[in-house]
């Protein structure tokens, strides 16, 4: 038997307004009275054929009948509406009435009929009678939305998430994987948020733990979700949605699992989520994201919650029913091609690091090529619209100012979907930086011009084609260590938790669970909730994510934060042969993909001990050369500034050469390099907005002030950069830098989005960057810090002259072999004194040459003077190659800004017998 809900609302003749409908008592033919007006009632539907009510086309009337001993007290027929029969009928008698309900076909024959009883208060009452389906049963039998073969589905082998295996419109197959969940509803919605579920349906399990249900003529974009019941909360007949606890044992049991049906679900493989947890929705309705956790006053007294989806009464968290406002997934398919990958080299890659947003949300862009025309080396620049401004389709308008500054690869910080659709723009706070993922297959909905539903998906892969064409590689920086879920909110129970997905479907699968009762989380990310790296369910998600993101949205290449914890195997030890590090190494290999580790987490650095295949950003690198430009030669964990030039040798020989150290001097995660020369400490907690304040961060920056000249530090940045760029391994320059942009010190900007961390372009336009105005518009009073002062006049190029070195340099990298070497072997790099001969150490000198043989690979030979002793040194210069001589093509020292610290090898000053190299300087030389 199928088991129909039949409500009964008797509103008596005073006016009054009609509350919604709650839980029906649990047996049926009986009457659950809440208030004088008004009954909740039960029936049974018979016969038993496995027919639904709403929206059955069998179904062409529903007549009610109310009789009260014997005789009739009032008659009336239901109206088909969107969600249920209902209709209104007038009661001439009190006491316990019989409601008979009857359902005609469009011939007159019989379908079923249900009755129940219910008590009326006062003669001459008007009832409002609504019939719906019983739970899973509430769908079209025939038609949009239909089940097709629902007998089948138990047995079926479509794989994880939702397809249109015969294109849009048509059958749409869902898979969502639960080996402990014990029943799955799978729920369809027309709107995102203010409404329940329009259809349900009871999914089936396969033997392989995946939950399978699949419909007919289902339009795109569809959306969708789920609930799901489990040992801790097993199903109930007596559950409804709208804050029921029927069926409730715990919040979370001893295996650590955390079922809730009162907790919609989002689909860990949605292709796009709807809206973020903390939507704009949710704050209009005044209603908090608290809604989505699970707990209860029998846990603590804190894990209550009042507000209007309460009736501003307080209930127990795990009571409120989330359908209305939880974040919904996106059926989708979409054919927006991507372009030809360019598959650079890693040796060749040149890697621009850029926050999505950041990159184009300054106002500044608009008028780009204005700003650039003094430089005459941008062709390709074009200007920002001004509406498409800190989006996915503005940021594909900066592929020809990335392609004329010399950059071949462009690295988005993470672009997939998580929560900041609310993040303040008139203060610190939020999730600027985006690492707290809550869907691997959605691009972030926050990011996209049309935020349509498949708005973003079409708008990142018309993205990644203008990237594409103008032959440049798109990288994502991605973060499949923890979930956008967080941690458990109760320290001393661990039972308040958020559950919009991976939590609520198979906790003990997703998250790698800690303590006896299981109630807690192993974290080694300072997140809260490691992700399970050895289970089997989470590797398959993060392996099929990376295809999806490779195959469909057309990336190039994957930055994993946090690398370490995928090769933990839940809470182990980190190996290099872990399952989930050599199966992403293998893919990268099938796909043609790279893979770059960022091989720390916050209890292991193992830089440089990732399987073959995998490039790592190298922490030494950068750490052995901040501590170099000081005059400090102690080195990173053995790495000393030499070794950093030659590729980091001992650390990645074993691991497939120097093209897989990625040597960066700064990132998103510390000071941009505009402030690592200008703050010895951080100065996070002081500032105003639009720079801060924010937390965190860390004084362990190895920076300098430079004693405040300004000067020298413009030229201690060309340093940097002339080290980093001629270095053996793979340049990442991080956004901003290459004009000057400053925070003012904030090193842990990540919840500040403002003009501080947007390319503010007008920077590149003057030669005293950082007195430009900042452009903000919210309030915010602080200015700049006028850290690099005012370049000398160049006479080769716009007025940013360090914006015009960097471009120079990037091309002179670009240029030459020497400089894109995959082996330690195909170039020889050897060391010698400045006085030209042997006997060179890096552990006692600050100064030296570095010759790099490019003539083995059909190059001009380099050599490199470097300085950082604190006083000029007169260096004593080889004898060219046999028919060549050394001309000088760059010199980082203040004195040469006035030509951009760079000579074209065609004007180029020859040099022989001496040269001297001015203190915190560094000096190129060119066969010609």
């Amino acid at each position: 038997m199928i088991r129909l809900f039949f409500f009964v609302l008797a509103a008596l003749a005073v006016s009054c307004s009609s509350p919604s409908l709650i839980a029906p008592v649990s047996s049926a033919g009986t009457v659950g009275q809440q208030s004088n007006s008004w009954h909740s009632v039960q029936v049974t539907w018979n016969p038993g054929t496995a027919r639904g009510l709403i929206n059955d086309a069998a179904v062409a009337s529903v007549a009610v009948t109310v009789t009260m001993s014997g005789s009739s007290i009032g008659s009336g027929n239901l109206v088909k509406q969107s969600s249920a029969w209902s209709g209104s009928i007038s009661v001439s008698a009190t006491g316990l009435a019989n409601f008979t309900a009857t359902a005609l076909d469009g011939s007159g024959n019989l379908l079923w009929q249900g009755t129940s009883t219910a008590n009326i208060s006062n003669s001459g009452t008007t009832v409002t009678i609504s019939m719906g389906a019983a739970l899973g049963n509430n769908h079209p039998y025939s038609g949009a939305f239909s089940p097709v073969s629902d007998s089948t589905w138990g047995t079926a082998t479509w794989g994880l998430g939702a397809t249109f295996p015969n294109g849009a419109g048509g059958t749409l197959e869902i898979g969502i994987y639960s080996a402990d969940a014990t029943k799955m509803l799978l729920e369809i919605y027309t709107q995102d948020t203010g409404a329940s579920a329009a259809y349900d349906y009871w999914m089936a399990k396969g033997s392989d733990n995946i939950w399978r249900a699949s419909l007919a003529q289902v339009p795109n974009g569809t959306l969708y979700a789920f609930r799901a019941w489990g040992p801790n909360w097993p199903f109930s007949s007596a559950w409804t949605r709208g804050n029921s606890s029927a069926g409730y044992i715990s919040d979370c049991d001893s295996l650590g699992n955390r079922f809730n049906p009162n907790k919609v679900l989002y689909d860990p493989y949605a292709l796009e989520i709807s809206h973020d947890v903390d939507s704009t929705a949710l704050a209009a309705s005044g209603n908090s994201d608290v809604i989505f956790n699970s707990g209860g006053a029998d846990v603590a007294s804190g894990q209550t919650y009042s507000g209007p989806i309460t009736g501003n009464v307080a209930m127990n968290l795990r009571n409120i029913d989330t359908g209305p406002y939880a974040p919904k997934s996106v059926a989708l398919v979409d054919s927006t091609l991507t372009g030809t990958k360019p598959n650079i080299p890693e040796a060749n890659s040149i890697i621009y690091e850029t926050h999505l947003r950041g990159l184009t949300a300054h106002p500044s862009c608009v008028n780009l090529t204005t700003l650039l025309s003094p430089y005459s080396t941008f062709p390709d620049a074009a200007n920002v619209p001004d509406n498409l401004r800190g989006t996915y389709a503005g940021a594909a308008y900066m592929a020809g100012y990335l392609k004329d500054l010399g950059i071949n690869t462009v690295e988005f910080l993470p672009v997939m979907d998580s929560d900041n659709d609310t993040n303040p723009t008139t203060k610190s706070g939020g999730n600027y930086w985006g690492y707290m993922t809550n869907g691997f297959f959605a691009p972030d909905r926050h990011y996209a011009h049309d935020q349509s539903l498949g708005g973003p998906t079409k708008e990142f892969k018309q993205m990644v084609a203008a990237f594409h064409n103008a032959g440049l590689q798109v990288y994502m920086d991605v973060v499949y260590n923890h979930t956008g879920e967080g941690g458990v909110w109760d320290a001393t129970t661990g039972r308040e938790a958020q559950l919009v997905s991976f939590r609520g479907l198979d906790n003990r699968a997703y998250y790698t669970l800690s303590g006896t009762s299981n109630g807690f989380y192993w974290d080694s990310t300072g997140c809260g909730n490691n992700f399970n790296a050895g289970s089997t369910p989470e590797q398959n998600l993060v392996l099929d994510s990376l295809k999806y993101w490779s195959q469909t949205m057309g990336v190039d290449g994957f930055r994993f934060d946090l690398a370490v914890e995928l090769g933990r195997n839940g809470s182990g030890a980190f190996s290099s042969t872990a399952p989930l590090l050599t199966s992403i190494a293998s893919l990268a290999a099938n796909d043609g993909f790279k893979i770059i580790a960022e091989p720390w987490d916050t209890n292991n650095s193992e830089i440089g001990q990732f399987p073959a295949g995998w490039a790592n950003w190298n922490g030494n690198y950068r750490d052995s050369i901040r501590q170099f430009m000081q005059n400090n030669l102690a080195g990173a964990n053995g790495v000393g500034w030499a070794d950093a030039f030659y590729g980091d040798y001992n650390d990645f020989n074993a691991e497939g050469g120097p093209q897989k150290s990625v040597n960066m001097i700064d990132a998103h995660d510390g000071f941009t390099i505009t402030d690592l020369v200008s703050y010895g400490t951080q100065t996070n907690s002081t500032l105003s907005w639009p720079f801060g304040p924010s937390d965190g961060g860390t004084n362990s920056n190895i920076s300098n002030s430079w004693g405040g000249n300004q000067t020298l530090r413009r030229q201690i940045i060309r340093d940097f950069w002339t080290f980093q760029v001629l270095s053996r391994g793979i340049p990442m320059i991080e956004w901003g830098d290459e004009f000057g942009r400053t925070v003012n010190g904030n090193n842990n900007a990540y919840d500040v989005d403002s003009v501080a961390t947007w390319n503010n372009y007008n920077m590149l336009g003057s030669a005293s960057p950082d007195t430009v105005a900042t452009g903000d518009t919210t309030g915010g009073t602080a200015t700049y810090s006028n850290n690099l002062g005012t370049f000398a006049t160049a006479t080769s190029g716009g007025p940013n002259t360090n914006f015009a070195f960097l471009q120079d340099l990037l091309k002179l990298r670009a240029a030459h072999a020497a400089f894109q070497q995959a082996s330690y072997s195909g170039v020889t790099i050897s060391y010698l004194t400045t006085a030209g001969g042997s006997g060179f150490s890096e552990s006692s000198s600050a100064a030296g040459e570095i010759l790099v043989k490019g003539s083995m690979v059909g190059d001009s030979d380099f050599l490199v003077l470097v300085n950082m002793t604190g006083s000029s040194i007169a260096n004593t210069i080889p004898a060219a190659p046999s028919g060549k001589s050394w001309v000088r093509v760059i010199d980082t020292g203040s004195w040469a800004e006035a030509n951009d610290n760079y000579w074209s090898l065609a004007s180029a000053t020859q040099i022989s017998g001496s040269y001297t190299v001015n203190n915190q300087s560094i000096v190129v030389l060119e066969t010609r």
